[in-house]
């Protein structure tokens, strides 16, 4: 069984983070990683269920694609969520966990952890760690990166809304409380 470990600091509240994991948009590309949501899980994500492409080496003789399929459990809602999933190539089976932490003056530190484990005893000892290390090694990067491009969106589409009210709210007429006689 492989695991891998990963805690990185974003400048942005639990709350923010929770909108980007949790905006639960259908179809998502990062790189070389897609992610198509299945099935939507309850209002707080329990039971969410996605498929992912990410990129395998190639020896695999898949393309150098591989797939999961995975389903949130353990959801509580700004804090932390568990993964289960079952891959290929190497038809496989991964537990990921994710936990915000909250560090105070708008930044959060993000703990992923993650177990890996290939069904075959012979793929097992030959190419697990292999697979999983290919697979993992750029997880930190591309996560720090989108969550960092997200957490930018998600500003911006904020502020952007705001100025829209703010605009909309001055093109109003005052309201003066007198009623029409008539």
């Amino acid at each position: 069984m492989q695991e891998h470990h990963y805690s990185v600091d974003i400048e942005a509240s639990p709350d923010e983070l929770w909108q980007l994991f949790w905006a639960r948009i259908p179809h998502t590309e990062t790189g070389d990683v897609t992610i198509d949501i299945l099935h939507p899980g309850d209002a707080v994500g329990e039971g969410l269920v996605r498929h992912c492409t990410f990129r395998v080496p190639r020896y695999l003789l898949t393309g150098g694609k591989g797939q999961s399929w995975e389903w949130l459990t353990e959801v509580t809602p700004q804090v932390s969520w568990k993964y289960n999933a079952v891959g290929r190539p190497l038809f496989s089976e991964a537990e990921g966990r994710t936990r915000l932490e909250d560090l105070g003056n708008g930044t959060t530190r993000l703990h992923f952890s993650e177990t890996y484990h290939a069904f075959n005893p012979f793929l097992r000892a030959v190419l697990e760690k292999r697979v999983h290390a290919f697979i993992s090694k750029d997880n930190d990067r591309l996560i720090k990166e989108s969550l960092t491009k997200g957490v930018g969106y998600l500003r911006a589409a904020k502020a952007k809304a705001q100025a829209k009210t703010k605009a909309a709210g001055q093109g109003a007429a005052p309201a003066t409380g007198a009623t029409d006689p008539a």
